[in-house]
């Protein structure tokens, strides 16, 4: 599956995207930021940053959640769809945006460290503080 081109979009059908994956399963992201993005966390799908396509532009907010990052929503609905590094070293799509979420096993949280007490995911998956995603994340993006 990596490699594979994928595409999404929004709630209301306004921002679409395309892109190729950099592996081929979903991660999810506990950080403070990514909760207070989305209400919950980021479900993601690592793609290449250089593939990521943006249909139409104009449908498409954006918002630079720090110096090292950008995160994408659809500028009508408010769905969040990707989350971009501003120097262009990796990007992440919404797995919940694309077709049939469910084909990409759940392999990995990370920003364990943030995850506060009142909720956890079941089931056997490698778990990361922010500080160990840091660490590791070449090996993950390649």
């Amino acid at each position: 599956m990596a490699g594979e081109r994928i595409s999404g979009r929004c709630l209301c059908g306004a921002a679409r995207f395309s892109a190729e994956l950099s592996d081929a399963f979903m991660s999810v992201c506990h950080c403070g930021m990514c909760r207070r993005w989305t209400s919950g966390v980021f479900m993601s799908l690592a793609v290449r940053p250089e593939s990521l396509k943006l249909d139409d532009e104009r449908a498409f907010g954006r918002f630079a959640s720090s110096a090292e990052a950008e995160r994408g929503f659809c500028a009508t609905c408010g769905s969040p769809l990707f989350w971009r590094a501003l120097d262009g070293s990796s990007a992440d799509v919404s797995a919940q945006a694309v077709d049939e979420p469910s084909r990409f096993p759940f392999e990995l949280e990370i920003y364990m460290d943030e995850k506060p007490r009142n909720y956890d995911f079941a089931g056997d998956r490698r778990r990361l503080t922010g500080a160990e995603w840091r660490a590791a994340k070449e090996a993950f993006r390649g």
